[in-house]
């Protein structure tokens, strides 16, 4: 089976049970400042899961493009990727377990033709110091699927320690089987919801002895073994209480969130635990293969990271993260030099990142058209990262030698670190892994005050890293946000039409925007926006919401770029005479609201052709 095959399958399948299908968002978030990625399906949904109405009713489904700055590191074996695609569906105050469980059950083994023979489940445990129940319900259930197809599903408890007991159904605690924004259930806040969750995994067999060659092989193996026998190919999450001052009372509005990696269940339905010998990377490894003379089974960690990084470095600079120092852009960076660094390995000695991405735009064009509208701003991306690197590779790596020849102990000092990072564009990491394939540590603190003598870097890996945001939905920042949208219309009225929102981070103190233009913008045309906004803001009009079709928006000239993360009807907010856009909100309810006047603090350059404006309200 194909990876679109699968996709089509999918959707189709919660399409014909009432879903209704909507676009993948993009891989930046829009109005989420606490995270830099779209990480999961789920995260575009956060305020239909937390009540707010979907436009397009109860029943979603999509196949959301996903990406994990976490996992680069773990990348390198046969299961792991930075990008992926999760496929999802949720309900929201419609349908609950029976029918997810079930739909889940005859999508696996009927529309896909999993062995339902291979097939394990797990479940939440229960905690009885919280006062929340074993998840029976969803056992019951399972069990009823497994028996309809003569299948025994034995449910059994610490398999951590028993190992698998015969079991089909495993109950774990909340660390494995439970699912809020916060985590377990005591790290969550008052008023947040979350609930049980029941995972599905795929077992390879024990004839392949996976297990018994991991350095696991002394522990049982069990579904959630890290041994690499057993897959986790989908988490179906019932967000089913509210954390209240009494402990969790059940929600009114029950949600049902499943996510499943396309990448896992297509390495499934192949039989293979390894998710590089899916129809995905085939062109791609076959590049490689061609251009290094060495063969992927012989090469496997190099091929792994090189075919996984500049498919999600791909994807991401089609959705505006270039390669930088600062934010997604330093990720971008970090991934194309690490591709960079093990194609060094395999004697790949001509730039080659465009070739590869090429391949994937192609492998891709039907499901994501956008990446062949973009592919010569991608191509041109990748060479000049490529470029740049290549020029201080071969004297960085030497100088690495030199420096671990004159080491005297095993740790390398951080003025030394950060050499390799300001002169031959190390980033720490490829630095920190260099040192390990030695034996020996780095000095991150001497790194990092070196680092903050120059100032050259202000945020890294943090993936919450901003005070407060969108996501918080304060007085002061709703303000801003509205605020925003006057400054976006003023620069379209000011720059021209060319103008497009490109990203945004907005805190109680500032409002910092990206757009498109690639002039630096004068004294003069800073002031006339400045004017603008304060206008709009002292006119002190009505901001209007109407909820409508995409097309009847873009019908009344309503600007919009992230209009593909809502589906066929938007919303709507127009500011008479001065703004109309498309967006989720929030907004103040009239323009007088706003308390201040808008200033612009700065205007620089962002990227190529994207320029950035810092500025206030006070």
């Amino acid at each position: 089976m194909t990876a679109s095959e699968l996709r089509t399958k999918y959707l189709e399948f919660f399409k014909e049970q009432g879903h209704q299908i909507v676009p993948s968002g993009s891989l930046i978030p829009e109005n989420d400042p606490t995270t830099l990625f779209t990480g999961s399906g789920m995260q575009p949904m956060i305020p239909y899961l937390m009540g707010e109405k979907h436009p397009l009713g109860g029943r979603i489904a999509d196949s959301q493009k996903s990406f994990r700055s976490g996992d680069i590191e773990e990348v390198g074996d046969n299961r792991h990727t930075t990008f992926f695609e999760m496929l999802g569906n949720w309900s929201l105050g419609d349908y609950f377990k029976k029918e997810q469980i079930g739909w889940m059950f005859e999508f696996l083994t009927k529309e896909i033709g999993l062995n339902p023979e291979k097939i394990y489940v797990t479940v939440f445990r229960g905690d009885e110091s919280l006062k929340i129940p074993r998840d029976n319900e969803s056992v019951v259930y399972w069990q009823k699927l497994f028996k309809s197809i003569k299948v025994e599903a034995l449910a059994v408890d610490n398999a951590e320690i028993g190992g698998m007991q015969n079991g089909r159904i495993f109950f774990y605690p909340v660390e494995k089987n439970w699912w809020s924004r916060a985590g377990v259930p005591n790290n969550m806040p008052l008023g947040e919801p979350g609930g049980p969750d029941s995972e599905m995994f795929w077992d390879f067999g024990a004839e392949l002895k996976i297990h018994e060659n991991s350095i696991w092989r002394n522990k049982p193996c069990h579904v959630n073994c890290d041994c690499g026998r057993f897959l986790e190919i989908g988490n179906n999450v019932f967000m089913q209480y509210i954390k209240t001052q009494a402990g969790f009372e059940i929600l009114k509005q029950q949600n049902v969130d499943f996510g499943g990696g396309l990448e896992r269940i297509l390495a499934a339905t192949n039989g293979n635990p390894d998710i590089f010998l899916t129809d995905i990377f085939a062109k791609a490894k076959l590049e490689i293969e061609k251009l290094s003379g060495k063969k992927y089974e012989d090469n496997k960690e190099a091929f792994q990271i090189i075919l996984d990084h500049l498919r999600a470095a791909t994807f991401l600079i089609a959705d505006g993260a270039y390669p930088g120092n600062k934010d997604q852009g330093y990720f971008v960076r970090r991934l194309i030099r690490r591709a960079v660094r093990f194609a060094h390995k395999l004697e790949i000695e001509k730039n080659f990142c465009s070739d590869i991405a090429k391949i994937y735009i192609k492998y891709y064009q039907d499901a994501y058209p956008d990446l062949l509208e973009k592919s010569k701003n991608i191509f041109e991306e990748l060479e000049k990262e490529e470029n740049k690197f290549r020029k201080t590779l071969e004297k960085g790596l030497k100088e690495f030698e030199k420096t671990v020849s004159s080491e005297q102990g095993t740790v390398i000092n951080g003025k030394a670190v950060f050499d390799l990072y300001a002169t031959y564009g190390f980033p720490l990491e490829l630095t920190e892994e260099l040192a390990k394939e030695n034996n020996l540590e780095i000095d991150k603190k001497g790194f990092e005050e070196e680092l903050g003598k120059h100032q050259e870097l202000s945020r890294t890996a943090s993936a919450g890293k901003f005070k407060g945001g969108l996501a918080d939905h304060s007085e002061k920042i709703t303000q801003l946000h509205t605020a925003t949208h006057l400054m976006l219309a003023g620069l379209r009225k000011i720059l021209g039409e060319n103008v497009h929102q490109k990203g945004s981070n907005i805190t109680e103190e500032r409002i910092r925007f990206d757009f498109s233009h690639s002039d630096k913008m004068t004294e003069e045309q800073k002031k006339v926006v400045e004017e603008y906004v304060n206008l709009a803001i002292n006119s002190k009009t009505d901001v209007v919401m109407e909820e409508m079709t995409l097309s009847e928006a873009r019908e009344k000239g309503a600007e919009g770029a992230f209009e593909n993360k809502y589906g066929e009807r938007v919303k709507v907010y127009s500011i008479a005479g001065f703004s109309n856009e498309i967006c989720g909100g929030p907004h103040v309810q009239n323009t007088g609201d706003i308390k201040g006047v808008f200033k612009i603090k700065k205007e620089e350059s962002s990227s190529a052709g994207v320029r950035r404006i810092k500025a206030v309200v006070e």
